[in-house]
């Protein structure tokens, strides 16, 4: 088995929806063939460096996974077919790995991300708590001019 990764540029003008088919339907070639998906990222609205296909923007979307080389032969068939599709990659990985190391993998990711969202809705919940000191205003930091020599002398000294 070995690790690739694929990047994708779709048109922007499709729906969530579409977006997320198109996605479903590259897991599913993945799931389907005993691969194992590390990692699949929607990376959202960019501008391209040139025009594809008279397109100046493209959704970029991202699935790192592990399989054999069948996989990326259908995945490539796969978007070469699909009109939505702008642009797509496959590069692979170094060094070959086991079933086993991959789902470790994903376990352990899938626990960071859970330990980033408690994270963050603690801080969120603590900083509401929290009242601004000096200005009643929340959102407006508070200035304070310090005085220094020039201000303090007159022009005519």
């Amino acid at each position: 088995m070995k690790r690739y990764e694929v990047i994708a540029i779709v048109k922007t003008d499709l729906t969530e929806e579409d977006i997320a088919a198109i996605m479903d339907k590259s897991s599913s070639i993945i799931t389907e063939r005993k691969g194992v998906i590390a990692k699949a990222e929607k990376w959202g609205k960019r501008r391209l460096a040139y025009e594809i296909k008279k397109q100046k923007d493209g959704f970029y979307f991202f699935i790192d996974y592990a399989g054999d080389g069948s996989i990326v032969a259908e995945m490539e068939r796969n978007f070469k077919i699909d009109d939505r599709v702008l642009k797509f990659m496959t590069v692979t990985k170094e060094g070959a790995v086991t079933r086993e190391g991959m789902e470790a993998e994903v376990a352990v990711a899938e626990v960071k991300r859970t330990q980033i969202r408690i994270e963050t809705a603690d801080n969120a919940s603590a900083n509401r708590d929290e009242k601004p000191a000096g200005d009643t205003r929340q959102g407006r930091p508070t200035f304070r001019k310090a005085i220094t020599r020039e201000d303090s002398t007159t022009k005519g000294e």
